[in-house]
């Protein structure tokens, strides 16, 4: 019992890590462990004890949760429901049901021909053997066709053909033959081949069942794939706040994204590149093989980086993203210098750090730190920067300015930012305004580019994780 809920949760294991959730071998391990100590008794004990050993990251919980559902009430209750089914239909209690299967468990034991593992799995009721044959087959598969056509009816017949159904067929139909010619009763004989006949009808049904809902989920899961795709190109700005919440895992994902690159660059940094010159000139003492490699240590300076946020009502969402992002990269960088402004100006690098991420956001755009319900005025913001933390740039420092440009007809102010500019590493601008409306009106956009080095467009998330992947790239 216990080593088949140990498969069971290394399948698991395996279908989470097939739908993107990350499950190492030791997490899996860890789940293995709290099952045990916790029981299967309890539904929810095993769930609760397989979300905290198995999911890290917030964005994974929903798809978890599903999973989850999928697997433990998924096929199991199916081909559970199945054999209950078989047991009704001969009218036979829990005992009378059990002697029947062990009856014809010592018929087959004594019968010469070789069953396959199907044959004996379906005969004795073997529910963990039998749900695992099908999902093997299922994977497989998956594996052969990512996006099989034809449906449910298609489905069905490749698992059918898999696991061995017409093979499985002939085989039930000589142990009928083999049942008729033993020395059972009449009654034990014609409840023996009624059970012969009815589990391969059950097995047809749990066929047809998983097939339907595995293609009810891919149904379910291109929808969504549409409607994510459609989220990811609506400009921010016009998001409710459902649709907000529907994408928060999207932060959760690119900080990650940029958190992975920069353990790889940290990793190579240690070690330092391969220096193939280096490499060769010392293998010549050895005759030109290569024994000892050489590497080239260059230390690298830690990234710094100060963010200045536009947080008026123009591009509110935006700003909520971006801090976010900025949030969960605070242990990335060396360090992080957090500004909002929209006419006046005032650091958050504080409350980022005391704070959880709501709270953190709430501070910043509910008014708390500066007047977010002003005209904007970009010019002013970039004099205070300039004027009183100009100590908090230097070349080690990145900026990243976010905001639309609009400075309601004020003074531009862009000698203040090109003063910042040459004190800085690099400065990125990123407007959620469409680039054909740069320049226009009381845009500045025009200005303000001149003093940095990169100017993207940035007003959803797919131009969001282009932005990003340009970061890594740097």
């Amino acid at each position: 019992m216990r080593a088949g809920m140990d498969e069971k949760l290394i399948e698991f294991a395996a279908l989470l890590r097939d739908n993107g959730i990350r499950v190492s071998l030791a997490e899996t391990l860890d789940a293995v462990d709290a099952c045990r100590r916790v029981g299967l008794a309890d539904r929810a004990a095993v769930y609760a004890a397989l979300r905290c050993t198995m999911v890290k990251r917030a964005a994974d919980g929903e798809a978890f949760d599903r999973l989850f559902a999928l697997f433990f009430s998924g096929l199991g209750e199916v081909i559970k429901q199945a054999s209950q089914a078989v047991q009704r239909e001969l009218a036979l209690s829990e005992r009378e049901f059990q002697e029947l299967i062990d009856q014809l468990a010592q018929l087959l034991a004594a019968h010469e021909g070789e069953l396959s593992p199907l044959a004996r799995e379906l005969l004795a009721a073997d529910s963990a053997r039998l749900e695992r044959r099908i999902r093997d087959a299922a994977r497989e598969i998956r594996r052969l066709f990512p996006a099989p056509a034809g449906g449910q009816y298609r489905l069905r017949l490749k698992l059918a053909e898999l696991i061995g159904l017409r093979r499985l067929e002939r085989e039930l139909g000589e142990i009928r033959q083999l049942v008729e010619e033993s020395g059972y009763d009449p009654l034990a004989r014609a409840r023996m081949g009624q059970y012969v006949e009815r589990r391969f009808n059950a097995l047809e049904t749990i066929l047809q069942r998983y097939a339907g809902g595995e293609t009810g989920q891919d149904a379910r899961r291109e929808r969504e794939a549409r409607e994510q795709q459609t989220l990811r190109e609506k400009n921010l700005y016009y998001m409710s706040e459902q649709e907000l919440d529907r994408i928060k895992g999207a932060v959760a994902h690119l900080a990650q994204r940029l958190k992975s690159a920069a353990s790889v660059r940290r990793r190579i940094t240690s070690r330092g590149r391969f220096d193939a010159k280096k490499t060769l000139r010392r293998s010549l003492r050895w005759g030109g093989v290569p024994f000892v490699l050489r590497f080239d240590k260059r230390k690298k300076d830690k990234p710094q980086i100060v963010v200045l946020c536009d947080v008026s009502d123009s591009v509110r969402n935006v700003a909520r993203f971006m801090l976010q992002l900025m949030y969960s990269l605070q242990d990335l960088y060396w360090r992080v210098r957090s500004f909002i402004f929209v006419a006046e100006l005032g650091e958050v690098t504080s409350h980022f750090r005391e704070n959880d991420v709501g709270g953190a956001l709430e501070l910043a755009l509910n008014g708390a730190v500066i007047n977010v319900y002003a005209h904007s005025n970009f010019g002013r913001a970039f004099r205070i920067f300039a004027e009183d933390y100009a100590g908090a740039v230097n070349k080690k420092t990145t900026v990243l300015v976010l905001g639309d440009g609009r400075n309601n007809y004020n003074l531009p102010g862009d000698q203040f930012l090109g003063a910042i500019r040459r004190r800085a590493k690099q400065v990125l601008w990123l407007n959620p305004e469409g680039r054909a409306t740069w320049g226009f009106g009381d845009s500045e956009m025009a200005r303000y580019a001149l003093q940095c080095d990169v100017v993207e467009e940035c007003r959803n998330l797919n131009q969001l994780y282009r932005v990003v992947d340009r970061l890594l790239a740097r």
